[in-house]
């Protein structure tokens, strides 16, 4: 993340992905920390959608 506004845009992926219950974003901290529900999203769908917005996320436990 580079600034503000990349923060407002991976938290706009909250509504354009059915399944996603909360996208919480931290320029600061580099992270972005997403709730869902797993019988309508995979994993691999969020990252697809951030990829698709010039992010390249690492999953992390």
């Amino acid at each position: 993340m580079y600034c503000s506004t990349c923060v407002i845009s991976l938290e706009g992926l909250e509504d354009s992905l059915p399944g996603i219950k909360r996208i919480s974003a931290s320029y600061h901290k580099q992270q972005m920390e997403v709730i869902y529900d797993e019988a309508q999203l995979s994993e691999a769908a969020i990252i697809a959608a951030a990829a698709q917005l010039g992010f390249h996320p690492v999953p992390v436990s």
